[in-house]
């Protein structure tokens, strides 16, 4: 009975101090948490400022050398940060294979790099799936991006879970799900930087 009330007691404490959640040796490190949280906070907040106050004649406007517009590029960032959260969570819900670790051959900071600049490219959906999205209203489409990526970004700051030794095969080789996270958060920034070629094309639409 004494053991067992020592034992309660421990979880208890371990819970008050923010023990608990770091007993996992398999979590990431704090130093790595920070690290993804940042680029997931900046691309959302970037993201955010650039289609800030945008008209609708100004979000459908057709840059014409991409014949993509702004609104095309949210759909798109929305369905991707859906559809990568999805494979993260299949591939976590495998079991581990830290041994396929030995096949990851790109560094955290050269996913992010790469990403960022558009070598690994963007995920972006066909027209047919955005055209159905049930969230394609610009206004649907920002709070559903913004409501998912706060849920990542949570996310991030608390899970206790082996990201590092849950490993997939990618277009770009091997990497483990920290690094997939990585992406889905970079991806934003090369995402931002379509829209800001947009936004600079001379024939742009201006204020009213």
């Amino acid at each position: 009975m004494l053991q067992r009330t020592k034992g309660r007691l421990l979880i208890t404490l371990l819970v008050v101090t923010g023990l608990a959640g770091t007993l996992n040796e398999n979590s990431v490190s704090r130093e790595e948490r920070k690290y993804a949280v940042s680029i997931l906070k900046d691309g959302r907040d970037d993201l955010l400022e650039k289609v800030k106050g945008l008209s609708d004649k100004q979000l459908n406007f057709k840059d014409p050398s991409t014949n993509q517009s702004i609104k095309e590029c949210l759909l798109q960032i929305t369905w991707s940060e859906e559809r990568l959260w999805d494979n993260i969570t299949g591939i976590m819900q495998q079991t581990a294979n830290p041994e396929k670790r030995l096949a990851i051959t790109l560094t955290d900071e050269e996913i992010v790099k790469m990403t960022e600049q558009g070598t690994i490219a963007p995920s972006g959906a066909n027209t047919f799936k955005l055209a159905n999205a049930p969230w394609k209203a610009t206004h649907n489409t920002l709070n559903t991006f913004k409501n998912m990526r706060n849920e990542h970004i949570k996310y991030m700051k608390s899970s206790t879970e082996d990201l590092r030794n849950h490993v997939a095969l990618t277009p770009v080789g091997w990497i483990d799900c920290y690094q997939y996270i990585l992406i889905m958060g970079a991806e934003t920034k090369c995402y931002v930087q379509q829209i800001e070629n947009i936004l600079q094309h001379q024939k742009f639409p201006k204020k009213q």
